[in-house]
């Protein structure tokens, strides 16, 4: 599967839509519940502009794409991200969270793909890189 890729190839675009109900559900599946991730007030009175969606949560959404492109083809060998900016996540509207998947390195064995990872125009995750190795 190596031999159809290209570096520079964009293999997936996606929009994924959080809503506080996702919030909640990850915190419940992760046992994070610190306020700032449903009370508004709560993320207020600590200087945020709203409630964010957990870190973690975002970077697990982030990959989702390259997981559903590689079907039972590869896995993943390595993935790391840094996180740049938060997502707000509106109590009515929610967010949009757009993750574009790129060929940034073909190896004998193995690709990298780069996340682009962006909320409202602006990039949330950094250096999103996934190594995968096809079988």
């Amino acid at each position: 599967m190596t031999s159809g890729l290209t570096v520079g190839d964009v293999v997936t675009t996606n929009t994924i839509h959080l809503d506080r109900a996702a919030l909640v559900r990850y915190a419940g599946a992760s046992g994070d519940f610190n306020p700032i991730h449903y009370r508004d007030d709560i993320a207020q009175s600590v200087g945020l502009p709203g409630v964010l969606a957990h870190g973690m949560l975002t970077m697990g959404l982030a990959i989702q794409p390259v997981l559903e492109f590689l079907e039972t083809k590869g896995r993943v060998i390595d993935y790391g991200v840094r996180f740049t900016r938060p997502v707000l996540v509106d109590a009515t509207h929610g967010a949009d969270v757009t993750v574009e998947t790129k060929v940034g390195s073909v190896m004998d064995d193995a690709v990298r793909f780069d996340l682009t990872v962006t909320f409202g125009g602006e990039t949330v995750l950094g250096k999103a890189q996934v190594q995968v190795v096809f079988d």
